[in-house]
């Protein structure tokens, strides 16, 4: 993936992209690579920072995401680049690489969470990650620009006490309500929501993680897969909408004439206006009613 492109993409960038990271209107410049950490960026900076997104549109699988040459100048300038890391935008790193420019931060998920390499990159489905992002975006923040570090750090604690308490109760009354409950994933993308949950996530890990990767699961984990949802020994069955897999598209339809609830999740956010909070509550208040319909309670 990416080898004709990204070359391509860095050898731009060595030979005329001269960096500045003086910021926009005297705001600072944020580049992140997936709009669901960028929602966050931009509400933590108020009206002190100009964020991009470079992976936006729901349409979109990011794993096969393809980077352009505005994607390189964007990270060539940013101030703060934002990247997820463990695998899931490794054309980021590269591009970031490729134009070294002093005093620019970066925040790279996965090395600030400790996840390891090979692990499950999907780290903003997981709130712990999620509030760990939050502190280290408010303190790059204060670093870049101290004369407004009490700026930052109001919006950083306004963000986590009260605009995210929609999703944090939905996560807590879910876990509350349902924690124990066995459902079942097409993919690792619900696996860190799932452990916050309580819920028992019965798909084999070698399939969650196949699916995910872009590889063909193995004929064992695809009929331990069939078993739970032809004996319903799941309760609902959660797929990821943007990598709807032929695999993904059987089991969904296979969950559906079983009459087990199928609910929906996607990557990126969706709607791309949304911002974090409204899409993952939304999200959430989808499970919640399939948990309901699933066990009756």
């Amino acid at each position: 993936m990416h080898r004709v492109l990204l070359p391509l993409l860095l050898l731009l960038l060595v030979a005329g992209c001269g960096a500045s990271t003086t910021a926009s209107n005297g705001r600072l410049r944020v580049v992140a690579a997936e709009n669901f950490w960028g929602s966050i960026a931009a509400q933590l900076g108020g009206n002190r920072v100009q964020v991009t997104s470079l992976i936006h549109d729901p349409a979109t699988d990011p794993h096969d995401y393809e980077p352009t040459p505005a994607d390189a100048r964007a990270l060539a300038e940013a101030q703060l680049a934002l990247v997820n890391g463990v695998g899931y935008d490794p054309w980021a790193p590269k591009l970031i690489d490729a134009n070294p420019v002093s005093g620019r931060d970066v925040i790279t998920v996965g090395d600030l969470v400790g996840a390891k390499a090979g692990g499950n990159p999907h780290l903003w489905y997981s709130p712990q990650d999620v509030q760990r992002t939050i502190d280290a975006i408010a303190a790059a923040y204060r670093k870049l620009d101290p004369a407004h570090a009490g700026y930052y750090d109001r919006r950083r604690a306004t963000f986590s006490a009260r605009t995210l308490a929609g999703y944090q109760s939905l996560i807590a009354s879910i876990r509350n309500r349902y924690a124990g409950v066995p459902v079942g994933a097409s993919e690792s993308i619900f696996e860190p929501l799932a452990q916050s949950l309580g819920l028992k996530l019965l798909t084999p890990d070698s399939l969650l993680k196949a699916v995910s990767e872009g590889t063909d699961p193995t004929a064992a984990a695809k009929s331990e897969a069939d078993r739970q949802v032809s004996t319903r020994r799941i309760k609902v069955w959660i797929y990821n909408s943007q990598n709807a897999t032929p695999d993904v598209q059987r089991l969904t339809s296979q969950a559906r004439a079983k009459g087990i609830p199928v609910t929906t999740i996607t990557e990126t956010l969706a709607p791309a206006s949304a911002t974090f909070q409204e899409w993952q509550s939304r999200q959430l208040r989808a499970l919640e009613q399939a948990l309901a319909k699933g066990t009756g309670r």
